[in-house]
């Protein structure tokens, strides 16, 4: 179990990408939140297996049809396991 917290950059709101996301961590079995930020950017706390969140940067990198993703910082944490499921701030 692994836990990441990431802030997404570009063109990342207005575009779905919350919806996607959550859509997609629940597919893959992540737990936690995503947020937009009031600078533009997208914040997201995920904790998973290994391979799952690596799945699930990989398709944060692309976001959905109409984001784009100009940057990721990732900074990896202790997993808390106070999450139930994955969900929209």
């Amino acid at each position: 179990m692994k836990r990441l917290h990431i802030f997404v950059s570009g063109r990342v709101q207005g575009v779905f990408f919350r919806a996607n996301t959550v859509k997609v961590a629940n597919k893959l079995g992540i737990k936690g939140w995503v947020k937009n930020l009031s600078d533009g950017r997208v914040e997201i706390v995920a904790e998973g297996s290994e391979e799952k969140l690596r799945e699930f940067v990989e398709w944060l990198k692309k976001g959905p049809m109409l984001a784009k993703v100009t940057d990721l910082i990732i900074e990896e944490q202790t997993p808390t396991n106070e999450f139930k499921n994955f969900e929209r701030g």
